[in-house]
Parts: C-alpha cells; structure tokens; sequence
C-alpha cells in the first residue's frame, strides 16, 4: 500500500552552518500526546519536539510530512522523505527493512478495558470470545495475530483514536496499545475516564523491539550516526528531560 504523502509544515533550523543538511521528517500526526494535529492543523507532540530538538543538534534543516502509518516504511524506502520520527518500535520485522537510531525512548504495551468488565486478568485464556482491538500496522497487531487469533475475534481500527473510540462505546471489549501513547488518554481526557489498564506489561522484543527509534534507508549510515550523537547531546544538555517533563510526570527514556 502507497500514498502521497501531504506537507503540511516545513520546520526549517535557524543555524547557519555550511553542513546543514535538508531532510524530510515523516510524522503520523495521529497519536497523541506523541504526535498530532493541532487545531491550526500543525504538528505538535513529544516525537515532534524531540526531532526539532535533534534537528537542530544534528545541523539538519527538517521539513515534516503527515504520513499515513501504513505507508510510513514503504515511502520511506522509495525516498519520498529520509527519516520517521513517529514511536516507530524497532522490531525485528522492521529491523530487516530498514536502519534505527538508538532508543530515544521506551514504553511497555497494555491491554486496557472499560472499568466495568468483569476480566480480572487477561491472557490467551481469558480472552477466547472476547472481542479485542488494536491498531492497524502496528507491533501490538503483530502481537496479537500471533499470540491470540483465531480463537480471541479481533477488530482492527486504522488509528489510535479510534481504537480508543471503539472500547469506549463498547465496539471491543478489550484493547492493546502503547502504555504511554494510552497514557494521555486515560488521565487527561473525559472519554478516557471510561477505562483502565489492566494486567501486567507487555515487553517482547521480538514484536516491540527495544523501544521507539528513528528509521531511514539502510544505507544512510552517516545520517543514523550523525543522530545518535545528537541524541547523545541533549539527553547530556538537559533539552530531552525538559521536552519529556513536559508530556510525561516520569522519565520515558
């Protein structure tokens, strides 16, 4: 599956070095609080304060692009932008199509439900007949695909919100997301007061990788060094703690 992909704010550094280099950003813009539009319609969120902050340590001059999430490798492999700044987990499957960064951070993944459900844990068991969402192209799709069909019914939404739309008006009686894109959802949002998590973390690096990164082509080796020592710079300065106080009330790295 292909799609153009949609400029929609071009975020240009102010340094003035000679070796600044032009590279496009591809951004979701569809999962909150890491990444969304605004009401002006620009791009805001954790992955996109961090990639301004990189951008600039790194002397790259970066133009973001909304991306639909199933094409985001796709597109990056045919060069229509260089790197994906979007919680993009560094799987094992991924890893075989493209090149990452180092962490720049990590989240377990959940299962959460309605507060009234009666499911006091929740494993393969549990969930035979249960209707179970997740998100489309996504490491938790992956995971349940393996792990939970054919006996648990799944409903695949194409975006997080409306997963988190589904298990409030009792579409699904059970979703698995990211425990910290989730997170903005359940404390800060009337909607999210339906719900809770439920059961124990989720941590399989052969689905979710060791954390989010940053992926590009392969053979841009430069490019992924060049932001690992950026990375490295503002986890040291202090700008990576100030941009994650600002979503988070604990440390995600």
């Amino acid at each position: 599956m292909s799609c153009v992909a949609m400029p929609v704010l071009t975020q240009q550094s102010a340094l003035a070095a000679d070796d600044v280099r032009p590279v496009k950003v591809a951004v979701e813009g569809g999962f909150p609080p890491f990444n969304y539009l605004d009401a002006q319609e620009k791009l805001q969120g954790f992955d996109v304060d961090i990639a301004r902050a990189l951008c600039d340590a790194a002397k790259l001059s970066c133009e973001f692009v909304v991306q639909k999430w199933e094409a985001m490798i796709p597109d990056l492999l045919a060069k229509r932008y260089d790197l994906i700044i979007s919680s993009m987990s560094m799987s094992a499957e991924r890893r075989q199509k493209v090149a990452f960064t180092d962490t720049y951070y990590n989240s377990p993944s959940v299962f959460v439900v309605r507060k009234d459900s009666t499911l006091t844990r929740i494993d393969a068991e549990t969930l035979q007949g249960v209707s179970l969402g997740v998100t489309s192209t996504t490491a938790q799709a992956a995971f349940v695909d393996q792990h939970y069909r054919p006996a648990t019914p799944v409903t695949v939404f194409p975006a997080s919100p409306d997963l988190y739309k589904g298990l409030a008006d009792g579409s699904v009686d059970v979703i698995m997301e990211d425990k910290l894109a989730i997170y903005d959802w359940l404390t800060n949002t009337k909607a999210g007061q339906c719900c809770e998590v439920r059961g124990d973390d989720i941590l399989d690096p052969t689905f979710f990788g060791e954390g989010a990164g940053i992926a590009m082509r392969r053979e841009d080796d430069d490019l992924r060094l060049r932001l690992n020592k950026a990375l490295a710079a503002i986890k040291s300065d202090g700008t990576y703690d100030m941009i994650n106080a600002q979503y988070f009330p604990f440390s995600i790295q």
